[in-house]
């Protein structure tokens, strides 16, 4: 097996006021392997983008802050990276799709230029050759009439063709990682099928990895090798795509997949997780976050936190249900110490 190209351990990030401290990611761990796609699934509040920006170092800090973990691109703790550093890797070799291209295009700024930009900060060419190849990857994105469209504003594009022009900036520098947070969101169905077979093809022609966000668990069956299913700021199961939608192990995993429609299954009427997500800032709750909206939840799982469980083939699980199954500790998903549990 390859090397991880970017790892995450034991990674916590919380949110630190006078008032309260939200546990915002509460031990996260993953590995990406070259050339393959992560998604990341759960509801909203479960602590997917603001892991995605905590890789990048793009927190406000304060209040946030990385109080545990190493995230390791190709060896290198990007924790411990100073600043400069960090600004080298950053949208070169590790770059982002941001959820809402509207709000993280600059209105003011030409869509050309704006491409233009990162070829020049991270590749030193000229601005000639920057302006030539920002119009070379708006074609390859789909934009039509790549020379005219490239002394766009962004508000002159629709909204799939902002997202394309946001995975141009992403792709400029050809990244080894690229982070994809919710990209098809706000999008149509034509337009979203669209927008992941781009990433598809931009995924193979430059072999890198990507990490998907989503809460879209049709996305995930798309594009995903593997998946962390992550609740309350936790992984709570970690497996291939293939493992997790034949045979998921946490009872939140298969709530998820019981409340979308299925070609292969009939439902009267679509399921639904009854009870809402905790609240992340209420300081430790004993058991397991998920009980309360639990239907086969078990005496001490409302006592008792459930460890990662790791089970047959590099998956693991956070359910009581599962401790039977237990395997040894993968060296995989060794905590930040580099020691396995």
């Amino acid at each position: 097996m390859p090397e991880p190209v970017l790892s995450v351990r034991g990674l916590r990030t919380h949110f630190v006021t006078p008032e309260r401290t939200v546990k915002a990611v509460d031990g996260l761990s993953y590995d990406l392997f070259p050339g393959k796609t992560l998604a990341v699934v759960g509801e909203s509040g479960s602590g997917k983008s603001v892991h995605a920006l905590s890789i990048l170092g793009l927190l406000p800090m304060p209040p946030a802050k990385i109080v545990a973990g190493e995230i390791l691109f190709r060896g290198k703790d990007l924790l411990k990276m100073k600043t400069e550093e960090l600004r080298a890797v950053r949208g070169d070799r590790v770059a982002m799709i941001f959820q809402e291209p509207m709000t993280s295009l600059n209105p003011v700024m030409r869509v050309g230029e704006q491409i233009a930009e990162t070829v020049i900060l991270h590749q030193g060419k000229t601005r000639e050759a920057a302006r030539a190849k920002a119009i070379d990857l708006l074609k390859k994105v789909g934009i039509p009439h790549p020379e005219e469209r490239v002394d766009d504003f962004p508000h002159q594009f629709s909204g799939g063709m902002r997202q394309r022009a946001m995975i141009a900036i992403a792709l400029s520098c050809e990244p080894d990682v690229l982070i994809a947070d919710e990209p098809t969101t706000a999008l149509d169905v034509t337009i979203q099928a669209q927008i992941l077979e781009l990433m598809k093809d931009l995924q193979r022609e430059y072999k890198m990895a990507i990490v998907l966000i989503t809460h879209n668990i049709g996305v995930v069956a798309e594009m995903a090798d593997d998946v962390v299913v992550m609740y309350a700021g936790r992984p709570v199961e970690t497996a291939s795509v293939g493992e997790l939608f034949k045979d998921p192990k946490h009872p939140y995993t298969r709530g998820l997949l019981a409340s979308v429609p299925s070609i292969y299954e009939r439902k009267e009427r679509l399921e639904a997780i009854p009870g809402q997500p905790p609240d992340l800032g209420a300081g430790s709750v004993a058991g397991c976050p998920f009980t309360a909206r639990c239907a086969v939840a078990l005496e001490r799982c409302g006592a008792d936190d459930p460890p990662q469980f790791h089970l047959k083939g590099g998956r693991m699980s956070n359910c009581w249900k599962c401790e039977g199954e237990s395997e040894e500790r993968s060296h995989r998903f060794a905590d930040a110490s580099g020691s396995a549990k």
